[in-house]
């Protein structure tokens, strides 16, 4: 098992990650309304949308219900305190990770 985590930090951003051999375009966004927090839009390398606002969440993997797209690794969310705390608008990439994991 292989685990890379995505370097983050608690701003909203976009930028180009290649993981899996792959080149993705990941944005975070924090949406307060309603406590969402943060969600995540993948898109390839050019721009095309290929998953919107899945929300960075704990204890499962983000990309499992996703895997007809191809994706090579599994996406997870581990937080600060305890695995299972929610990633807040301040700590994400500080004490909330995520991670790229592959077999």
């Amino acid at each position: 098992m292989n685990i890379y985590e995505v370097p983050l930090s608690p701003t909203p951003q976009t930028f180009l990650i290649t993981l899996g051999g792959v080149d993705y375009r990941l944005t975070l966004q924090y949406r307060a309304v309603g406590d969402a927090g943060w969600v995540l839009d993948i898109a390839d390398a050019s721009g095309n949308r290929l998953l919107s606002g899945v929300p960075l969440t704990t204890g499962a993997d983000l990309l499992a219900q996703y895997r007809y797209l191809g994706f090579a690794g599994s996406l997870w969310v581990q937080g600060a305190e305890s695995p299972d705390d929610v990633p807040t608008f301040d700590d994400l990439g500080v004490g909330s990770h995520v991670f790229w994991v592959t077999s």
